[in-house]
């Protein structure tokens, strides 16, 4: 018979706020936790019911304003045949426009019409609402350690 407790030290164990965890426990949880976070705001900013591929590429054209279809796959890290379809699609919804490339007749530049730019306002404006009432319902000691987070994660997320 053993004389330690029958308390596991396993990541399954809940943790307290003065029982330490290590480190890959940490970012598990954080991995959970943010990627949540992230789903849930756009499920939350998502009126128009944009594909993860449609809101990634108005984002991008907002950002940086006309490029061709080419330089979109790149950046968002698709083949360009799948960023054509989603151009096709962003255009017959009135979202993004077309026109000729300046210098090479062959490619065609596609930036946000006025439609696509007010889509991407109400995703703003949703995501910032449903947040500010999420975090408005969190008592003043959460609210607190949640502002305290977020310069932290900003910092790890500029490294």
């Amino acid at each position: 018979m053993s004389d330690t407790p029958d308390t596991p030290d396993t990541p399954d164990t809940p943790d307290t706020p003065d029982t330490p965890i290590s480190l890959e426990t940490a970012v598990t949880e954080l991995l959970l936790a943010t990627g949540h976070l992230l789903r849930r705001l756009r499920t939350e900013a998502n009126p128009s019911e944009l594909t993860w591929s449609e809101a990634a590429t108005l984002a991008r054209l907002d950002r940086v304003g006309w490029m061709t279809t080419a330089e979109l796959a790149r950046a968002e890290a698709v083949k360009p045949q799948s960023m054509g379809s989603t151009l096709a699609d962003l255009e017959q919804e009135g979202l993004v426009q077309r026109r000729p490339h300046p210098t090479d007749g062959r490619q065609v530049l596609f930036a946000l019409t006025a439609e696509g730019v007010e889509a991407r306002r109400k995703r703003s404006i949703a995501k910032r609402e449903w947040l500010l009432a999420a975090v408005a319902k969190l008592d003043p000691a959460e609210q607190k350690a949640l502002i305290a987070a977020s310069a932290v994660l900003r910092r790890l997320g500029e490294s």
